[in-house]
């Protein structure tokens, strides 16, 4: 049987993080039960306090016991924490060495949502992939710059972490690893009865793009400036080059440094964001869409925008446009 530790960290922790992933653990038992077979799991919430402020006000978490007391556990479930991240550090420092001393002892960890923050900060992430809320992956770069951020998928899996993308995607992540330890029969029934999709892999559709501008290269940001502006009209990178006075190298070299984006990508993916908000309103069609953001080639505008959605642009306006909403 595994042992599970479902933390509560001290401050303002995600209740729906803990309480969900418990119901849907304490399922897989169930489910074992009900066909003659042994628990799967033992699950326990373990916390640094006895008492912990946990939940930001909303609800208080109670835990089962603390680390201190939790010699050995297969797996560790970090819940997102959204308190002030240098304070939330402060407050969960004993957390780190029992982190990794576990894992050096064989525990897998399993971070949900922004909790990948506090593990990236234990270095037990360093070389590996990692996801975590899209909204938050450029303050994450920045950060964690030796961690590989995933920030499109939901899930990833590297030496016994996993990590998920934002909010409710940790379902996902729980159906992974449901599926991973119990089985995909299991998976498929846990999936249809907490009515989530098994096979989502992709936090893309979601994502709204907003160019990282919090570096200081005034370059850069001009030239990010000029691309937003004039979005629509065929821009090169020799253009920009020109407009701000930069040769190609420098500006490719420093621009990539600052926003995490080619120029090529960044143009296309402020291209395709403008295309998103078109396409979400309902009253043009795609192809009208296509030529507004300044495309000529369906081929080409349909292979940019499904990879940087994970969808076309048809099969984006068929599920988030407006008038399908409210129709």
């Amino acid at each position: 049987m595994k042992h599970v530790s479902i933390l509560v960290p001290i401050g303002n922790v995600s209740v729906v993080n803990i309480a969900g992933t418990h119901q849907m653990l304490s399922w897989v038992n169930e489910f074992f039960q009900q066909s003659g077979k042994e628990p799967l799991f033992t699950i326990q919430l373990v916390g640094l306090e006895e008492q912990p402020d946990s939940g930001g006000g909303l609800f208080r978490v109670t835990p089962e016991t603390v680390i201190d007391k939790i010699n050995k556990t297969d797996l560790i479930i970090l819940p997102a924490i959204h308190s002030d991240f240098e304070k939330s550090l402060k407050e969960n420092s004993a957390l780190t060495p029992w982190l990794i001393n576990q894992y050096k002892e064989g525990a897998e960890i399993v971070s949900l949502c922004i909790s990948s923050f506090f593990l990236a900060s234990t270095g037990l992430l360093d070389g590996k992939t990692c996801s975590t809320h899209w909204q938050s992956a450029n303050m994450f770069r920045e950060l964690f710059p030796k961690v590989i951020l995933t920030d499109e998928r939901i899930v990833t899996e590297a030496d016994g972490i996993y990590t998920s993308g934002g909010a409710y995607a940790f379902t996902n992540l729980v159906i992974y690893l449901i599926e991973k330890y119990a089985g995909r029969e299991t998976a498929i029934m846990a999936a249809k009865g907490f009515m989530i999709d098994i096979d989502r892999s992709s936090q893309s559709p979601f994502m709204i793009f907003s160019g990282q501008k919090s570096h200081k290269d005034e370059d850069v940001l001009k030239a990010q400036n000029y691309i937003e502006q004039n979005y629509k009209d065929k821009i090169s990178v020799d253009d920009l080059c020109e407009h701000i006075a930069l040769s190609r190298r420098t500006l490719e070299r420093r621009f990539k440094k600052s926003t995490s984006n080619s120029v090529v990508e960044y143009l296309q993916r402020v291209k395709v964001e403008a295309a998103k908000k078109e396409l979400e309103k309902g009253r043009k069609t795609v192809n009208e869409v296509m030529y507004d953001v300044g495309y000529s080639d369906p081929k080409a505008f349909r292979d940019v925008f499904r990879k940087i959605t994970d969808m076309t642009p048809l099969d984006y306006l068929n599920k988030y446009s407006a008038l399908v909403v409210s129709g």
